[in-house]
């Protein structure tokens, strides 16, 4: 599964778009410094997510929206198309 398309379940899964839980990190305090079991921690308990979706957002609290360009346009199942993830919701593409 692409970065994208575990922001995408997650959205799904939670009702939130990923930018409202990246909000919610922020007032929490996470950052660039949070370990990333703090953050899966918290997401498993608030939304009852999973480690590979709980990984997905804990990078883009941690390290923002860009992903490297090894996973963009290669083949296979965690391809994706750019290197720059979609925060705003499923609705919005």
């Amino acid at each position: 599964m692409s970065f994208q398309a575990y922001l995408d379940k997650i959205e799904e899964k939670t009702g939130k778009v990923p930018a409202h839980l990246v909000a919610e990190a922020r007032e929490r305090g996470f950052d660039s410094s949070t370990k990333p079991a703090e953050i899966l921690a918290w997401l498993k308990q608030d939304y009852d997510l999973g480690r590979g979706h709980g990984m997905a957002l804990a990078h883009v609290i941690r390290n923002g929206t860009s992903i490297s360009d090894k996973h963009v346009g290669t083949t296979g199942a965690h391809r994706d198309e750019t290197n720059e993830l979609r925060l705003d919701g499923i609705a919005n593409r």
